[in-house]
């Protein structure tokens, strides 16, 4: 019964914030990128997937489990344009109050960019940086559930232009380890800006509601992952008719088996000999958003990853297609102490 009345009291605070707009109308959507390359291979997000990750508690804090004491996740991404990605989360374990905690950074760096007035006079360069720190707890329920919760500091600069912001995460994973079934809930993004990027009118966060399960076979070294976003509204398409008819779309339709699909984030992984893990991934909403040129790849929305599994490290490698443009994800996974993961 309690637990059923805290997945209530979180559909709740999700309705309660149901007027936040979607990603494209919203400040530091860069909070939504994926921190490490299990995640990216994943399709970008995953909030269920049955792992020994502690950067995958970055999405969901309810992922975080006592076997991450000490571990240390850091991943480099080489993104597209240009764009540096690096992230950091470390975890561990407290036995007196039997709580699991992490810290986390999330930092994009875009390069060093040319600063202009609006008639093209230039004013020298500039180094645009975005970052989201994050405190990250779980703690056990019973024999199978593990509540969660983050804390988060968000900040954006460029140029003479600097936001800062709070946001919290509220998340929910029930886990039965003899059935290879674990499923989640997470509201994500709750807060405000604390500082506008010019005194102005404050933007609201990416505010969203996701779902996910994962099944892992009994007799097979295989497990499947669906998950969805933003169920806090049903259409989160944006369909601009001027723009297709100037320059072309390719299965742009905003209809409602598109706008139902587009919430999805399907996901496969492939364990050889508990050394080896190959991962898939299909983001039906990324494939959606960058098929709107009539070249665009066939490959949009498919990621894919592979992972090392040694006894003391783990080394994953994640990539896939942004329109004509891959990214290339690597993760390190290690124990402080040198200790086996």
């Amino acid at each position: 019964m309690k637990q059923l009345q805290f997945f209530i009291f979180m559909l709740f605070c999700g309705k309660v914030l149901l007027a936040q707009t979607l990603g494209g109308n919203t400040v530091y959507n860069f909070v939504n990128q994926p921190n490490t390359a299990q995640i990216s291979a994943l399709g970008g997000l995953n909030i269920s997937n049955i792992s020994n990750d502690a950067g995958m508690a970055f999405q969901n804090p309810a992922l975080l489990r006592p076997t991450m004491q000490q571990q240390l996740n850091t991943s480099f991404n080489n993104f597209v344009a240009g764009i540096k990605n690096y992230s950091l989360t470390s975890a561990w374990y407290l036995n007196k109050p039997e709580t699991n905690i992490a810290i986390a950074i999330n930092y994009f760096d875009y390069g060093t960019l040319t600063q202009t007035d609006a008639a093209g006079n230039v004013y020298g360069t500039f180094k645009p940086v975005d970052y989201v720190m994050q405190v990250m707890f779980s703690h056990a329920y019973r024999a199978h559930w593990w509540l969660g919760g983050t804390c988060k500091f968000i900040n954006s600069h460029y140029a003479q232009y600097k936001s800062s912001g709070v946001a919290v995460d509220i998340g929910l994973n029930y886990f039965d380890s003899s059935k290879g079934f674990q499923t989640a809930f997470v509201v994500k993004n709750m807060g405000a800006q604390v500082k506008t990027y010019s005194n102005g009118v404050k933007e609201e966060l990416p505010f969203d509601i996701q779902f996910g399960i994962t099944k892992k076979l009994a007799k097979a070294p295989l497990q499947f992952s669906l998950t969805a976003h933003h169920l806090q509204t049903f259409n989160t398409l944006y369909n601009d008719t001027s723009f297709n008819a100037t320059y072309g779309t390719i299965n742009n339709s905003t209809g409602f088996i598109n706008q139902l699909v587009t919430h999805l984030v399907a996901a496969g992984q492939l364990m050889i000999d508990n050394k080896v893990e190959v991962t898939a991934g299909y983001n039906f909403l990324r494939r959606h958003d960058l098929n709107v040129y009539a070249t665009a790849n066939g490959l949009n929305g498919f990621t894919l990853g592979v992972g090392i599994l040694f006894k003391k490290l783990h080394i994953r490698y994640a990539t896939g297609f942004y329109q004509q443009n891959l990214f290339h994800q690597i993760s390190l996974n290690l124990n402080w102490k040198g200790n086996g993961l």
